[in-house]
């Protein structure tokens, strides 16, 4: 399942969307904007869709499905201006075993960054 917002992503409802019976492993990633570490003043940074996103994610997680046997897989996005500590993206997996829920949630992780219809500015103080 994949999801884009423009609202905060709430952490405590993310597991009821991804948990299942038969999982045994349920893994969390959760992006996160922060300063940046060469104490530059990074005040915010906005996200704007620069092509299909919601196919791009569709894409992600049909690649995840097909190369894990996994329950379930859940991406959200969001889009728009975003603020230190604010959520930027989630990647969630669930599995029976936790090597393939860990090992296809670092996919999802590392195929996010790589996304051509994100384009990310940052704003500074």
């Amino acid at each position: 399942m994949e999801i884009i917002s423009n609202k905060a992503i709430d952490p405590s409802k993310v597991y009821e969307l991804i948990k299942k019976d038969t999982a045994g492993s349920v893994v969390l990633h959760f992006a996160v904007v922060k300063r940046s570490p060469e104490n530059k003043a990074i005040s915010s940074m906005e996200f704007h869709a620069n092509g299909d996103v919601k196919q791009e994610l569709h894409t992600i997680c049909d690649e995840i499905l097909k190369r894990w046997k996994i329950e379930d897989v859940l991406i959200i996005r969001r889009l728009g201006q975003l603020n230190i500590g604010d959520i930027i993206s989630l990647v969630a997996v669930s599995s029976s075993h936790r090597e393939e829920a860990f090992d296809a949630c670092r996919y999802g992780v590392d195929r996010l960054k790589k996304m051509l219809t994100i384009t990310k500015k940052e704003i500074f103080v």
